[in-house]
Formats: structure tokens, sequence, C-alpha cells
């Protein structure tokens, strides 16, 4: 675990939807990203029904398109959204 950060988390599309919030300021121990899911997770069953299936997210670090495995030092935004399709 690393030093706890103040993160802000942005969801979209259904994620926004299940959570019911567009974004939050949250405060983190976790190393990366999976670590932050994990704490979200074990928040309330909304959060774990809106990470249940990680295969149908993206994230992005500070607006960088990154995956669950990414550190999260100095990342000031993570943003949870459906892939996007094409058109």
């Amino acid at each position: 675990m690393t030093e706890p950060a103040r993160t802000e988390v942005v969801y979209f599309a259904w994620v926004r939807e299940r959570i019911g919030l567009p974004r939050e300021s949250i405060t983190t121990s976790a190393a990366t990203v999976a670590d932050l899911v994990e704490e979200l997770r074990a928040r309330e069953p909304r959060y774990a029904a809106a990470f249940a299936d990680l295969s149908a997210l993206r994230v992005a670090l500070d607006q960088e398109l990154s995956d669950f495995s990414s550190p999260l030092a100095g990342v000031r935004e993570v943003a949870f959204f459906p892939p996007m399709t094409g058109g």
C-alpha cells in the first residue's frame, strides 16, 4: 500500500448509472487501478455491480487510456467507462 492520496474518480455511461454519481473525490491507499477497483467494490452493492465485469470496462488515468495494472502514484484523475464503439 502507498501513502493515502486524494483522487478524483469519474464514471461514464452505464458505470455512472449503476453507481449513481458522475464523479467523486476519494482518499485511497491503492497502489494500482486494480487495487482501487477492489476498494470501490467493497464499499456497497452498487459499486460491486458496476465493477462486476472488468472486461466490460476501460480506464483512463489523467485522461490517458491505461490498464488495470497501472500504478496510481501521482495520478490525479481516474475515469471508468465502457469500451467505445466505432461508427
